[in-house]
């Protein structure tokens, strides 16, 4: 059996690895969402980002990538993808049921909200923003991590507005806060 990977954030633009086959996935049940405190990758514990996760709803549809893993390769990814994805344990790794666009179903590795953890968290749009334009991490700004993210997104077809108004909102931040003396 093949291992899989569900991608819906940075992993649709830094996989991490180079894939043996990557398809559009669809996985149900679950609703990409900026509901995760970053503290290491795209802020800071003082000045914390956010970060795309995967968030629990019934009824709601997550559209991404799969990537399948090359089988020499498999062993050292999991192991990659545990010391990136799991850095704080805000992440559950689980294996969902993805369909693939051209009607495969597979099993894949995806990491999903803790919701129960402290770095979850809910907030309005306007706040995200706001969070969003100022934080700074370890692999650098969280506006990075936002518009590369919105781009795959749009490059693929993929609609969502949330982050299509997001990356309006923050892009008017990031210049009334550039133009400030």
């Amino acid at each position: 059996m093949s291992m899989w990977v569900f991608g819906y954030g940075s992993l649709l633009w830094n996989p991490g690895f180079q894939p043996a086959e990557t398809a559009v996935a669809t996985l149900d049940g679950y609703s990409r969402s900026f509901c995760m405190l970053s503290i290491h990758h795209r802020g800071t514990e003082d000045e914390p980002g956010l970060v795309l996760a995967l968030d629990e709803h019934p009824g709601a549809r997550c559209t991404g990538l799969a990537f399948r893993v090359r089988p020499q390769d498999e062993a050292r990814v999991l192991a990659e993808l545990r010391e990136r994805e799991l850095i704080s344990s805000a992440y559950l790794e689980r294996h969902l049921p993805l369909a693939l666009q051209d009607g495969r179903n597979v099993e894949a590795l995806a990491y999903v909200i803790d919701p129960a953890h402290s770095q979850y968290c809910r907030f309005d749009l306007e706040t995200q923003a706001a969070m969003i334009a100022r934080a700074i991490g370890g692999r650098g700004p969280n506006t990075e991590y936002l518009y590369n993210t919105a781009a795959h997104l749009d490059g693929m077809g993929i609609r969502d507005p949330d982050l299509d108004w997001l990356v309006d909102r923050v892009r008017h931040l990031a210049t009334a806060t550039s133009g400030k003396t």
